[in-house]
């Protein structure tokens, strides 16, 4: 049973209901993603839902890849599903395939022909389409639906044969072609696919079964008591319960839907995930710009956070749209209690401090938690020549303004008080340096009698470690990039998705690990990419605070 701590739903509840009736002993869920593409945040929901019940409950989730389409479908995708279903922190009871039950799929489909409820059809796509009628107006019989028992068996066999051509003949089941539900409507389980080569039966198939008709039979051959799928399949659960009902299945589980995630500011089409990656428009899955968990992992997501925000949204039998600040608010929570912290300097302007000694270098002490004590402390380097950020300098500015000023005093983070003297520009008038002086009585204090304006970070010029910084932003202009009606989702790319710059960090970060996360210090949370082990390249994972708001 769950403890106080756990989210409830209604899924949780329907489980609890079953457990104490004694329906059921244990349960056990499945997570049945098709490997055509990388997982993203809202395969992400369904994983922590399937495997978090079933840890709850004691009981045991498998990983099935529905790979009953072979024309879409990689090994490469097999395995990065592995790696983020590992990665979110979940451990699977059994590994399984659909393809594994391809001998079974057919002897169930040549129980239904013998039985009466499953014909060989001629009719070509078109044609199908035609005959099945509309949302308003049944369906009409296929002149095929009447066969005979022994011709259907004999067409069904030289089907698996390859004797056929693509499309030119489906196995269907009899149920209703006037049936208000469109999926009733004598639905194909089984269409010819000649010549692929599955990436795990090879060429031994020339017929592969639907998805409707293999899910269920999965199920049930798994021992699946729950089977969660999101709302669009509540219209096939009827389909779902009748293929079981008609074949010697081992048990029927209980198809329950949920509200797909639907997350603003991105989108969850896996069809045009896979178009951004074709077109380039991203530079490949893993891009941290791209919802796929490879590309929030690669961004600096913790699986932690992951979890989190799925946990918050809730699980609910209605579709909604989530506010992105709900994904980011996860994030900055979790690394605000575990990233240490950093000084990087994005847009330098060097400073030269006029009155210290030009030939001495400093070492000061800075926390690396300011909440945290047991994170210990780092080492920083002072010179007479430091850099700032650009945006910390205004030759003049108001009192609402708390950065440096011409004139104006701050203390520079962890270190000592500084006033600007002197602007030095170039010959296009562009800020070239800053000339100011020092307190050296203000290391560690403010000063008496004077007003600081603030507080800004800081990097030593003669230690500071070059790198590169990519500032990563949302990846489309619109909360429903694909919502709109005959605008291509293209047309909402955000072109300020990414910038580079060339920044100078604290000489600690030269060290950073591939994947580390830290706080740089009043810009946000950065996490060193795992693609660049040659160079130091840090990712921008969530700024500090949300910075869109609500339009």
């Amino acid at each position: 049973m769950t403890d106080n701590n756990t989210p409830t739903n209604f899924i949780r509840q329907i489980i609890e209901e079953d457990l104490a009736s004694g329906k059921h002993s244990s349960i056990r869920t499945r997570f049945p993603p098709e490997p055509n593409g990388y997982l993203h945040i809202g395969h992400a929901k369904s994983i922590v839902l399937n495997f978090g019940v079933a840890e709850d409950y004691k009981g045991q989730c498998n990983l099935r890849f529905d790979d009953t389409n072979p024309h879409k479908e990689d090994e490469e995708y097999v395995e990065a599903i592995k790696d983020d279903v590992r990665w979110l922190g979940y451990n699977w009871a059994g590994q399984y395939f659909a393809s594994d039950y391809f001998e079974q799929l057919c002897g169930f489909a040549v129980e239904l022909i013998r039985n009466g409820k499953a014909y060989v059809c001629d009719l070509n796509a078109d044609q199908v389409r035609e005959y099945r009628g509309t949302l308003t107006e049944p369906g009409r019989d296929s002149p095929y639906r009447e066969r005979s028992v022994e011709e259907n068996l004999d067409l069904f066999q030289r089907m698996r044969a390859g004797e056929f051509e693509d499309g030119a003949r489906t196995l269907r089941v009899k149920i209703d072609m006037a049936a208000p539900n469109m999926n009733l409507r004598d639905p194909a389980i089984y269409r010819i696919r000649r010549g692929v080569v599955h990436h795990q039966t090879g060429d031994a198939w020339s017929i592969y079964p639907m998805y409707d008709f293999t899910h269920p039979i999965s199920d049930a051959l798994e021992g699946i008591t729950h089977s969660l799928c999101t709302l669009e399949f509540e219209d096939h659960r009827p389909l779902y319960d009748w293929i079981l009902d008609n074949i010697s299945t081992p048990c029927h589980p209980r198809q329950i839907e949920f509200a797909r995630l639907n997350l603003e500011y991105t989108i969850m089409s896996k069809r045009k995930l896979t178009q951004l990656v074709a077109e380039e428009h991203v530079e490949g899955w893993d891009d941290p710009r791209m919802p796929t968990i490879a590309g929030l992992r690669r961004r600096g997501y913790t699986s932690a956070a992951i979890r989190d925000f799925c946990n918050r949204i809730g699980v609910t039998k209605s579709d909604g749209t989530v506010e992105m600040s709900v994904l980011e608010a996860s994030i900055r929570e979790d690394l605000d209690r575990t990233a240490p912290r950093r000084m990087a300097v994005l847009d330098p302007l060097r400073v030269v401090i006029t009155n210290y000694p030009e030939d001495q270098e400093e070492t000061l002490v800075g926390p690396n938690h300011p909440k945290d004590e047991s994170m210990d402390s780092r080492e920083l380097k002072f010179s007479r020549e430091l850099w700032i950020d650009r945006a910390d300098f205004r030759e003049e500015a108001n009192k609402k303004y708390k950065r440096l000023v011409t004139g104006g005093e701050v203390r520079l983070r962890n270190a000592y008080t500084i006033i600007c003297n002197k602007v030095i520009k170039d010959v296009s008038g562009e800020i070239k340096e800053l000339h100011c002086s020092y307190d050296p009585h203000t290391l560690g204090r403010n000063p008496e009698g004077r007003k600081l304006r603030g507080v800004i970070h800081w990097v030593s010029a003669l230690a500071a470690v070059p790198a590169q910084v990519r500032l990563y932003d949302r990846l489309f202009t619109v909360p429903v990039p694909d919502g709109i009606k005959d605008k291509p989702f293209q047309e909402f790319l955000n072109p300020d998705s990414l910038k580079v710059v060339q920044a100078m960090l604290e000489p600690s970060l030269a060290d950073a690990r591939p994947g580390e996360r830290f706080q740089f210090e009043r810009e946000g949370y950065f996490c060193r990419d795992d693609k660049a082990a040659d160079k130091l390249v840090f990712n921008r994972i969530v700024s500090l605070r949300d910075s869109w708001g609500k339009g």
